[in-house]
């Protein structure tokens, strides 16, 4: 049977073993970038307040912690936008080593700052510093670790491949519990004293490994087409920009996940230590969470390959719409095994199953010569709506009403963005990353196949829906609608 002059040929044992070194590297890359920020979070909502911003109500203190928290995720578009140019403009490897040092790097400091009692008003300046450069660090490195094993997978496992990624989220928080349940089983002076500082500074071992390997990968194949045909975007941010509608779906897309995430996280353990429960109780129900979600995570996304990206995204968004209250609920109980039962279904179930097929969704929506781009500003923008804001809106209206109520609220909130976004979305699992339009309009290009095509008939078998006989040259996959 002829093989179709489209096909990608098997990979090779060389390209096998790259793909499953991409796919290691952007799974320590977002562990890093998790275990720093919810080893922030935690040690934001256990000491931060009274080290760095003393004298205050305890409450208002909480809120300031979590004002700093917020600075790292308005920072991170800042990051997509930066790192997403030079990622379009000169490739992603360089820029993904640049980000994991720099996010690394900050964590590693913030553990050495003196607090309030010793620099005064500088401490809180020289937080909220570090925590910028690590959101903008952070918002260059998903987008293209996420990339990077996306453009090396084949055209039917993406939404597999692209979970590893995706599953270095719970591996960070599993981490970053793991080492916090140690530091705060010491006495509570040496906690405050100095083992809060710990956990930031182990960052620098994962920071190591991250680069490591990183070292080892080998530039995106897709980019580097368009790199040999010189056809990478002057201005990547105009174009994405020039049609705005696919990064504003994007960013619509995914902040259920990220409202869920944050609240279900770091703020899970601000409120439910005020409510009685120790805080060993409560990083165990994330630990505990973290492992179910490394399990939903690749399933949710391998079913999206099969399925579609959008309805998986879907069943997720309903079910974190119709499980905030129960969770809450259980949560209000004041057991410890309802609490694991409320993050595990909470977080580990419903907020996996939305989390899972974005990596693969925004990637595919966007052309290789603009996706550094379109991918990580989406992304990010849906971090900082969803979760940069998320803890402190819910600590000042609990601290308001005294009910944990508007937890719930926010939740079905971003929950209903997400469901309301998706039918709006293109389904894009069966989207070819390697059309013509990623190429200069040139004759007899050369496609990343088996086997060289015209480009006219290449355009009219892979998207036959923007090449006809009257539009000889495809419109540029950065300009389209999703």
């Amino acid at each position: 049977m002829p093989t179709s002059p489209v096909a990608a040929p098997p990979p090779n044992s060389e390209q096998r073993r790259q793909l499953r070194r991409v796919a290691l590297s952007g799974l320590l890359g977002t562990a890093v970038e998790f275990y720093d920020f919810l080893v922030y979070g935690t040690v934001a909502a256990l000491v931060f307040g009274e080290l760095f911003f003393p004298g205050a109500d305890p409450a208002v203190g909480t809120i300031a912690a979590f004002g700093t928290f917020a600075a790292g995720y308005v920072a991170r578009p800042l990051g997509g936008i930066v790192f997403g140019h030079f990622g379009d403009r000169l490739g992603r490897k360089s820029m993904l080593l640049l980000t994991m040092g720099l996010m690394g790097g900050a964590s590693f400091l913030i553990g050495l700052l003196p607090t309030y009692g010793t620099i005064g008003v500088w401490a809180p300046v020289l937080l909220i510093t570090l925590r910028v450069v690590q959101g903008i660090a952070i918002g260059g490195e998903w987008g293209g670790a996420t990339l990077m094993v996306v453009e090396h997978a084949g055209e039917r496992r993406r939404g597999l491949w692209s979970s590893f990624t995706q599953m270095g989220a719970p591996l960070g928080s599993l981490l970053s519990s793991l080492v916090v349940t140690l530091v705060v089983a010491m006495p509570r002076e040496q906690f405050t004293a100095w083992g809060w500082r710990v956990p930031f500074l182990l960052s620098v071992v994962l920071l190591g490994v991250g680069l490591f390997v990183r070292l080892k990968v080998v530039e995106s194949p897709l980019f580097a087409e368009v790199k040999k045909g010189r056809a990478e975007a002057r201005l990547p941010i105009l174009d994405v920009l020039r049609r705005p509608r696919p990064v504003l779906l994007a960013c619509g897309v995914g902040i259920g996940a990220f409202t869920a995430q944050s609240l279900l996280t770091s703020y899970m353990i601000a409120y439910a230590t005020g409510i009685g429960y120790a805080r060993p109780q409560v990083l165990s129900a994330l630990t505990v969470s973290a492992c179910v979600a490394l399990v939903v995570l690749p399933c949710a996304s391998a079913l999206s390959d099969r399925v579609g990206r959008r309805p998986v995204v879907l069943v997720g968004a309903l079910a974190s719409a119709s499980l905030a209250f129960p969770v809450l609920a259980l949560v209000d109980s004041g057991s410890p095994g309802l609490l694991v039962l409320a993050v595990v279904l909470g977080h580990g179930i419903a907020q996996s199953t939305m989390y899972g097929p974005l990596g693969a969704l925004l990637t595919e929506m966007f052309g290789t010569r603009v996706r550094y781009t379109g991918a990580s500003l989406g992304y990010q923008g849906a971090t900082l709506v969803g979760a940069g804001f998320s803890p402190m809106i819910a600590s000042s209206l609990v601290a308001g009403s005294g009910s944990g109520t508007p937890v719930a609220l926010l939740l079905c909130g971003g929950a209903a963005v997400t469901a309301l976004t998706v039918c709006f979305v293109r389904e894009t699992s069966r989207t070819s990353l390697a059309g013509p339009a990623e190429r200069p309009a040139a004759p007899h290009t050369q496609e990343i196949s088996s086997r060289s095509v015209p480009e006219d008939r290449a355009a009219t078998l892979l998207e036959p829906s923007t090449a006809t006989p009257h539009q000889p040259h495809p419109v540029l996959p950065d300009r389209r609608q999703s």
